[in-house]
């Protein structure tokens, strides 16, 4: 198995040398249908072997990658988000963007928590077909589909979701009690991609969480649900841009990729995702 990001293209930069840290989490803790995300860091790292370094606009290598040690998930949740903190909290320090690899999307939680200490005021981007603002799941108020809420209640973002077609009513009631901004999927078959994306009033710096499972099932397939009816490739791309547009990108996760036996394509496709999101941020 490779053990850092484009192995074979590049060398696994110095932390204080690289513009981008990657961070595998292999957390698997509340997952509730199909298993396999502790899997999935190992699987986009070792994916990422066969891209080319030429993104299609840029190459974002060439501002250094340095891949960290997969995160401890062992334990308790909280010790586990305390990990995530503080390997976040480290990749800014080096002054690079962290891009954490997940795992469950619990994973975020930690990255949103070591941003916030250093930037009060962000926004969250969250691609995925689920809105993850129950309060709790299961029995727990840090399962992955809690995992907004959290970023809500707990720390005070704002969010704003694309992609989503699966909801409970708990999860509607949220959304409008709070006037949480959103784009799902039926809306954006229906009516396109607006020509300006966030709101106005949304924060200048962002924070984008892609949950893999936002694309529809023809172009990632290994994840716990994958629900039909979700984003394209292109259209995925072209949101992405659309979000960043006059806005700075603190940082990302790519999370619940879910490996497959004989499925490279979805291996695959999470490490391009990942690879294309560092070409969002422009070189400083």
């Amino acid at each position: 198995m490779a053990s850092h990001f484009l192995e074979g293209e590049i060398d696994n930069a110095r932390p204080e040398e690289a513009a981008f840290h990657v961070i595998p989490v292999p957390l698997e803790s509340s997952v509730s249908y199909g298993g396999g995300t502790a899997e999935g860091p190992a699987a986009i790292v070792e994916a990422s072997t066969q891209l080319e370094l030429w993104d299609g606009k840029s190459v974002p290598a060439r501002n250094g990658i340095h891949t960290a040690a997969p995160v401890n998930c062992s334990g308790n949740i909280s010790k586990t988000l305390d990990r995530i903190e503080d390997a976040v909290t480290y990749a800014m320090e080096c002054e690079a963007m962290p891009l954490v690899l997940g795992g469950e999307h619990t994973v975020t939680l930690g990255a949103l928590r070591a941003l916030k200490q250093k930037y009060p005021k962000f926004g969250i981007v969250q691609f995925d077909a689920h809105a993850d603002l129950r309060n709790s799941y299961e029995g727990s108020l840090y399962s992955h589909a809690c995992v907004m809420r959290r970023a809500a209640d707990d720390l005070g973002l704002p969010i704003f979701q694309i992609g989503v077609r699966a909801l409970c009513s708990e999860e509607v009631e949220y959304r409008k009690a709070n006037d949480i901004p959103h784009l799902d999927a039926r809306e954006l078959f229906l009516k396109g991609i607006p020509k300006h994306l966030l709101p106005s009033d949304f924060p200048d710096r962002i924070y984008i969480t892609f949950d893999v499972d936002g694309l529809d099932p023809s172009v990632i397939r290994a994840t716990g649900t994958p629900v039909p009816g979700g984003i394209g490739w292109h259209e995925a791309l072209t949101l992405l841009e659309a979000a960043v547009q006059d806005r700075e990108l603190i940082g990302a996760d790519v999370v619940e990729l879910a490996p497959m036996d004989g499925d490279h394509a979805s291996n695959f496709a999470s490490a391009q995702l990942a690879y294309l999101i560092m070409g969002l941020k422009p070189a400083s």
